[in-house]
C-alpha cells in the first residue's frame, strides 16, 4: 500500500475495509479516484460508509483511526484541512482563539500578525466574538461547527474535505458556510458528504452515487447523475431536490396538525438557566400540553440546548418547573445534541434494553422490544457493534430509539434529524407522528423548516436566551404547515407581520 501523493490525482484502488465485531467486509475492492480542482459531491443513504471514504482518502484511516484494511494503492494530497460531522473530535484547545491560534503556530505565522488573523478566520466561518477569548465547551453545537470550520480555513489547505459541515448549523448559518466554500473553493479540490444538499449542487461539478452497502452505482457529472438514478435516490431514500413534494404526494394527510392540547403537562414559571455562573435562558411564564408537537427554532447560539437541558435538570437553574406526570423521570425521555452523551454499554442491543433492565422488564419482553426496535430504527445489521463505532446517523437513530423504547409520556429531542438521510428522516418523524397522535408531547430543537411545517403543531423561537415567540400553527389550504395560516419562510421566520403570543 502506497502512501505516496500525486501531485494532481489522488485515490484508492481495489480498497477492502472491515468495521470491527462485523463478519463481511464493508468495502468490497472499491476503487475512486479525483483530480486537482474538482469539486465532487459524495451522495448516499446514512451508514453507506461515505464519511469513512473521506478518511480513507485522506490517510486519517489507517494511519490516525486504525481500521483493519488493504487497498493495491492510496494516494493522499499533502495539504488538506477535514472538518468533522462532531466538531469535538477535532478540537486540540480549550479556547476558541487557542484553536485557532495552534493552526497559526504550525503555519508559522507570526505572534503580532495572529490576532487579526484570528479574528479574520472566525469572521469567514460566521462567529463574531466580542472577545474571541471563549471557552469551546462553552458554545453551542452550531458555533462549535462554525469554529471547527474556522480552524480549517486557517490551515489555508489545497484539498477540503468536508463530512456534513452543515449538519448543526441553523439556515442562515448554512447558506453562510457554504458561501463561503464557495469563495475559498473556487481554486482548491473540495470533496464533500453531505445531505442538505439544495446549496451544495450550485457548487459541486460531480456526484458519486453509494447504495446502502457502500458500492458505487454511479459516478458522473451532477445532472446526469440525478437525472439517470431517481430511482436509486428513492429506493435507497438519499436527499434531492424536490423530495419533500414526493413526500406530500405519496403521504396526503400524513402530517394532520389537529392538537390534543387539553391537559397542561409542563409548567414553567420564572424560569432561568445558568452556565458558568451567567443566566443564559430566561422566561416568565410556559405551559406546554398534552399531545403538542412543540417546534424549539431559533439560531445557533440562541439557547435552544440551554432551555431543554434546564427543564431536564442537566444544567442549574431557577424557577418553577412542574410536570403533570406521577413519575417524571420514567415518562420523560430526553436526546442529546450529542448522541454519544447517552451511551452507557458497548453494544448496540444491550444500549437498547439498558433502561427495560434498570426497571426489571421480563426478560423475553425485553429481547420482543429489542428485536423489534432495531428493525424499526434500520440497526438490524449493527446490533453487536460497539455504539461508537456506529456512523453519526446511526448513533442519532441509537440515541432515539433507546430513549422512545419504553414509550414515554413526553419527548425531548435536541435536532434529531441531523445526519439522516431521507428515509430515516421520514421514518424518524412519521414515529413521531404516530407517538403524537397517542397522547405523547413533542419537543423538538430542529433547524429544518420543513419539519417544522409539516409537522409541528405549535412554534416556540428562541433569541438571545429569550423566548420571544410563540404560535400555534395550523394547516393551510394545501395541507403544509404556517402559523395562524401563514407559512414559515426557509428561516421559521413567519411571512406576516405577527404580534407574539407569549
Amino acid at each position: 500500500m502506497s502512501l505516496k501523493s500525486n501531485p494532481d490525482r489522488w485515490g484508492v484502488t481495489n480498497l477492502r475495509l472491515a468495521f470491527p465485531k462485523k463478519q463481511n467486509m464493508f468495502f468490497k475492492d472499491l476503487t475512486f479516484h479525483y483530480q486537482k480542482g474538482e469539486k465532487i459531491l459524495l451522495l448516499g443513504p446514512s451508514g453507506s460508509g461515505k464519511s469513512t471514504l473521506l478518511q480513507v482518502l485522506s490517510g486519517l484511516v489507517p494511519k490516525s483511526i486504525e481500521l483493519p484494511m488493504k487497498t493495491d494503492k492510496l494516494s493522499v494530497p499533502e495539504s488538506w484541512g477535514f472538518i468533522f460531522q462532531d466538531p469535538d473530535t477535532q478540537f486540540c484547545m480549550p479556547y476558541a482563539d487557542e484553536e485557532i491560534a495552534f493552526v497559526l503556530e504550525n503555519r508559522r505565522i507570526p505572534r503580532e500578525d495572529m490576532a487579526r488573523l484570528i479574528r479574520h478566520y472566525l469572521q469567514m466561518a460566521g462567529l463574531s466574538f466580542a472577545n474571541p477569548h471563549q471557552l469551546i465547551s462553552s458554545l453551542s453545537g452550531g458555533m462549535k461547527q462554525r469554529l471547527a470550520t474556522a480552524s480549517i480555513l486557517a490551515l489555508e489547505p489545497d484539498i477540503l474535505f468536508l463530512d456534513e459541515p452543515t449538519a448543526l448549523l441553523d439556515p442562515a448559518g448554512t447558506e453562510q458556510l457554504w458561501q463561503t466554500v464557495q469563495r475559498i473553493g473556487k481554486d482548491r479540490t473540495v470533496l464533500i458528504v453531505e445531505h442538505k444538499i439544495d446549496q451544495v449542487l450550485d457548487f459541486v461539478e460531480r456526484i458519486v452515487l453509494f447504495d446502502d452497502s457502500g458500492r458505487i452505482i454511479a459516478d458522473g457529472p451532477k445532472s446526469d447523475v440525478l437525472h439517470h438514478h431517481k430511482k436509486e435516490l428513492d429506493d435507497y431514500g438519499i436527499w434531492y431536490p424536490g423530495v419533500w413534494h414526493a413526500f406530500e404526494k405519496k403521504n396526503p394527510g400524513n402530517h394532520s396538525k389537529n392538537s390534543m392540547a387539553a391537559k397542561p403537562l409542563l409548567e414553567l414559571d420564572d424560569f432561568h438557566v445558568f452556565r458558568d455562573r451567567q443566566v443564559k435562558f430566561s422566561l416568565s411564564h410556559l405551559i406546554i400540553h398534552e399531545g403538542e408537537w412543540v417546534a424549539i427554532i431559533g439560531e445557533n447560539g440562541a439557547g435552544k440546548s440551554t432551555m431543554v437541558e434546564g427543564i431536564m435538570g442537566l444544567v442549574r437553574h431557577r424557577g418553577k418547573v412542574h410536570w403533570h406526570l406521577k413519575n417524571p423521570a420514567d415518562e420523560v425521555a430526553f436526546v442529546f445534541q450529542n448522541p454519544e452523551y447517552q451511551f452507557v454499554t458497548d453494544r448496540v442491543d444491550d444500549e437498547l434494553g439498558f433502561n427495560l433492565v434498570l426497571k426489571k422488564r421480563n426478560r423475553d419482553e425485553i429481547n420482543e422490544r429489542v428485536d423489534q426496535t432495531l428493525t424499526q430504527f434500520s440497526l438490524s445489521n449493527q446490533r453487536l457493534q460497539h455504539p461508537f463505532q456506529l456512523s453519526v446517523g446511526q448513533k442519532r437513530r441509537l440515541s432515539v430509539a433507546s430513549s422512545l423504547i419504553d414509550n414515554p409520556k413526553a419527548v425531548i429531542l435536541d435536532e434529531p434529524t441531523f445526519g439522516q438521510d431521507a428515509r430515516n428522516t421520514f421514518a424518524l418523524l412519521d414515529l413521531f407522528q404516530k407517538l403524537r397522535q397517542k397522547g405523547t408531547t413533542v419537543l423538538m430543537i430542529t433547524h429544518e423548516m420543513e419539519v417544522v411545517r409539516h409537522f409541528a403543531t405549535r412554534v416556540l423561537r428562541i433569541e438571545k436566551g429569550r423566548l420571544v415567540e410563540d404560535f400555534l400553527q395550523v394547516p393551510d389550504n394545501d395541507g403544509k404547515g404556517g402559523v395562524n395560516g401563514h407559512a414559515l419562510d426557509e428561516h421559521g421566520q413567519a411571512v406576516f407581520q405577527n404580534q407574539s403570543f407569549l
